[in-house]
């Protein structure tokens, strides 16, 4: 994903895709999604002339201003072409700078379009002035100096300075790569002074270079501050000019104090190249955001306060897509040699797993030990990874790694390690997941052409108590080479495909039962259908044919030709999932076994081609009626592409996904925003006012119950160093508890009706006793007449049926 970031006094604006994320500085939470655009979102700035309000720009050919505050769209201007960065200058009132593309595809412009006011939120906005030529696409390529004054833009060895009042354009030229002593002196990025005429360029070899007195092309000047060894990714100013701010590969942020070489600071281990640095408005925070897909918050003394970790992009998703039965966390790589654990429902990443455990050295010419397989077990007790590195064909490091899960630490400690478990590289591993399995069973297959059963075993001594992980079973068909495996949903079968060739396995005996054969090209991918499907076994063969077998009459239920790259069982259901690649893109394609029609059919889904998916089972099962969502009832479905965007199908907007904490975090008032504070605010108000309507209706009022309440929910899980001093929430704590005075009346009034009817009958009991005696004494001759005692309840009928006013009957 693309990321370009601009820090205001308290919250932080992201791109992500076609969206604009507003995380909170304070508490790190993504507060808004700013959704709109329908195309790539190219820039963003604040708007200088009102700094509640931000303006995009996007692919789609339009600039929108927001109202970040509230997430709301109050304009947008239709410019008619595409739009590659934009810049704003407080000068400039009704204008905006951005970049286009001429007719040819690698030329560039810088132009000004004006913004006509008008009352109506969509204007047109065709004006534009152009303003340099054969200017970088990139917007750290291009900057704005000295209040406004002058725009300064590089690409490849040619820095061009325009000045708006005189209307000039001045040009410098640095050597080229025909010599090979200045071959690497393009450009990279460009950062002004924004009070001096000073221009700050950074290079690709390294070099930061200031250039002064550019308003005359003889009389020029530069400077050279160089520590980056390889290229300068990115520069940026302080607000008073004071220091520079360079980033690159190196993980490490510096920070040149008066421009010079001597006055230097460093921040570094910040974990990935640094692709864009931010200045806040203040001066007071710096921001950096990194290859890896996060945002680092500095202070001024450069010490990281805060860190936004999206999900992690890799160099290759070798492990596909899994989900952990914990904590229902997406897992896949990560950091070099890690496991990133990343949770789908609050869009954050929970931790990193070191698997690979050696320290990662950047060195392109390095061959790495790569992360390649991985497979959860046993309801997530146990992990199995594959790490391998190979210099030569003939030099393969293999090694598989068994994990087990620790309660007490809640994490996942090495338990068994296996060098070089195969001959030949892994091609898949996976576990017998079988609610009824006495034992673990993990098979693994290999293009030595072997598959192999481990199986745990005490690995008891006179020390200790342990298990271990052993191999029981070593198969092979024709010394083919195995390709896919997977178990059936009961565990009693395994497949295994052995090239063209799929075979079928008794988990018992591991005999083998049955052979399909097609001949269709190798089988890259196997799974056995679920529920009351479980009969039919699929495979997807690298010629594009998708096949399904009949486990009980051992043939072929039906075949069709389609290029599916991603197959996916749902584990809460029948359907199955299936991404095909086309020439327009990728569809999807929803359907059950046991049904020739699919459920569902989504042509191109995206552009590019569909690596991996995965269903994620649902906390609460949604109850969609329509046909076309409901295989989505159960479970969702993620898909990642090959840029390595991760997608969904949803109803929702991102925006409407957003937890109502995460809403409420956004200020209202100058109040001091934590849960404490919503707990006695409107929010509270309204729902004390609700429950007590209900209440009154009911004649019956109820504490209110707190494990309902959000806030509540929230104040639990918020760290102790956001929230205020105990003593001084405590009062307003247990005072948002009691009932209010209405409520507290209406709960009494019943209370002394009961009293009252308590005495009522109490007295009535002593008449009843009176009555009573009387007739036992004037009623002793009257053998059969029969006194009928009342009971307490029946006495209370009675006398609410006196008090009932029968005086309209007399009108009759």
């Amino acid at each position: 994903m693309r990321k370009h970031h601009v820090r205001h006094v308290q919250y932080i604006f992201c791109v992500s895709g076609d969206f604009i994320k507003v995380y909170s500085t304070a508490t790190e939470e993504c507060v808004h999604i700013l959704q709109g655009h329908r195309n790539l979102v190219t820039g963003i700035q604040l708007n200088p002339n009102n700094h509640l309000q931000l303006y995009s720009c996007s692919f789609d050919g339009t600039i929108k201003l927001w109202d970040y505050i509230d997430g709301i769209l109050i304009k947008t201007f239709r410019v008619g072409c595409e739009l590659h960065a934009l810049f704003t200058l407080s000068c400039a009132e009704d204008s905006v700078f951005v970049t286009i593309n001429k007719e040819k595809p690698d030329v560039f412009q810088l132009a000004s379009v004006k913004l006509p006011k008008s009352s109506s939120q969509e204007i047109e906005a065709k004006e534009l002035s152009f303003v340099l030529d054969y200017v970088n696409q990139s917007p750290k390529c291009i900057a704005f100096g000295n209040e406004g004054e002058y725009v300064a833009a590089v690409r490849d060895f040619y820095l061009s300075v325009y000045f708006f009042k005189k209307k000039t354009t001045t040009r410098f030229t640095l050597s080229s790569s025909r010599n090979k002593k200045h071959a690497r002196n393009n450009f990279t990025c460009v950062a002004c002074h924004p009070k001096e005429d000073c221009i700050a360029t950074g290079h690709k070899d390294g070099k930061i270079r200031l250039w002064r007195n550019f308003d005359d092309e003889k009389k020029y000047t530069y400077t050279c501050l160089h520590w980056h060894h390889d290229l300068v990714m990115d520069l940026a100013f302080s607000v008073t000019g004071s220091s520079l701010l360079s980033g690159g590969r190196e993980s490490v942020l510096v920070e040149w104090r008066e421009a010079a070489e001597k006055n230097k600071e460093f921040l570094p281990r910040l974990g990935a190249t640094i692709e864009h640095i931010s200045v806040s408005p203040a001066g007071d925070l710096f921001c950096t955001s990194h290859s890896d897909n996060k945002i680092t918050i500095i202070h001024r003394n450069l010490e990281a306060s805060a860190v936004i970790q999206g999900l992690v992009k890799d160099r290759s998703i070798f492990t596909g897509l899994m989900i952990d039965p914990r904590t229902k966390a997406l897992v896949l790589n990560g950091k070099p040699g890690h496991l990133q654990f990343y949770s789908l429902q609050n869009d954050k990443q929970l931790y990193n797993l070191d698997i690979i455990q050696q320290e990662y050295i950047n060195d392109s010419g390095l061959i790495q030990i790569e992360l390649t397989k991985a497979a959860f077990g046993c309801s997530g007790s146990w992990l199995a990874t594959v790490e391998q590195r190979q210099e030569k064909e003939t030099e393969l490091e293999l090694q598989m790694k068994l994990w087990m899960y620790n309660k007490k630490t809640q994490g996942f400690v090495l338990n068994t390690k296996v060098n070089m478990p195969h001959e030949d590289h892994i091609t898949a591993l996976c576990f017998c997941n079988a609610e009824k399995s006495e034992n673990s069973t993990l098979v693994t297959a290999s293009k030595d052409g072997h598959f192999k059963v481990w199986i745990l075993t005490d690995d008891s001594d006179i020390y200790k108590k342990a298990v271990g992980w052993t191999c029981d079973f070593v198969g092979s068909y024709h010394k083919y080479q195995a390709t896919h495996c997977c178990f059936s949903e009961d565990g009693s079968l395994l497949a295994v495909s052995f090239e063209e060739i799929v075979t079928i396995w008794d988990s018992e005996t591991w005999e083998l039962k049955c052979t399909f054969c097609q001949r269709a090209g190798k089988i890259r991918h196997l799974c056995f259908g679920r529920l009351t499907c479980s009969k039919y076994l699929l495979g997807v063969s690298e010629n594009g044919i998708l096949c399904c077998w009949n486990l009980l009459s051992c043939a072929l239920e039906w075949s069709t030709k389609l290029n599916v790259r991603v197959m996916e069982p749902d584990p809460n259901s029948e359907n199955i999932a299936a991404v095909a690649q086309s020439s327009m893109g990728s569809d999807l394609f929803v359907f059950k076994p046991s049904e020739p029609r699919p459920l569902y059919i989504q042509k191109n889904i995206c552009r590019e081609e569909v690596l991996w998916g995965v269903f994620v089972p649902r906390d609460v099962p949604e109850s969609f009626t329509s046909e076309a969502y409901q295989w989505l009832n159960r479970s969702q479905f993620y898909f990642l592409t090959k840029s390595q965007s991760l997608l969904t199908f949803s109803t929702q907007s991102p925006e409407e996904k957003l937890t109502p904490t995460s809403k409420q975090l956004l200020a209202e008032e100058s109040l001091p925003t934590t849960p404490f504070y919503f707990l006695l605010g409107k929010h509270r108000q309204q729902q004390q006012n609700d429950k007590l309507n209900e209440a009154l209706e009911n004649e019956l009022v109820q504490l209110p119950l707190t494990e309902n309440i959000p806030a509540i929910s929230e104040l639990l899980r918020t760290p102790a160093h956001v929230l205020p001093s105990a003593s001084f929430l405590c009062s307003l704590f247990v005072n948002s508890l009691l009932l209010s005075q209405e409520t507290k009346g209406a709960e009494e009034n019943p209370d002394d009706v009961n009293m009252e009817e308590e005495k009522e009958s109490d007295d009535s009991d002593e008449e009843s006793n009176f009555t009573e005696k009387i007739q036992d004494i004037n009623n002793t001759d009257l053998e059969e007449d029969v006194i009928h005692q009342l009971s307490k309840s029946e006495e209370k009928e009675l006398k609410k049926f006196r008090k009932v006013d029968y005086s309209w009957i007399a009108a009759l």
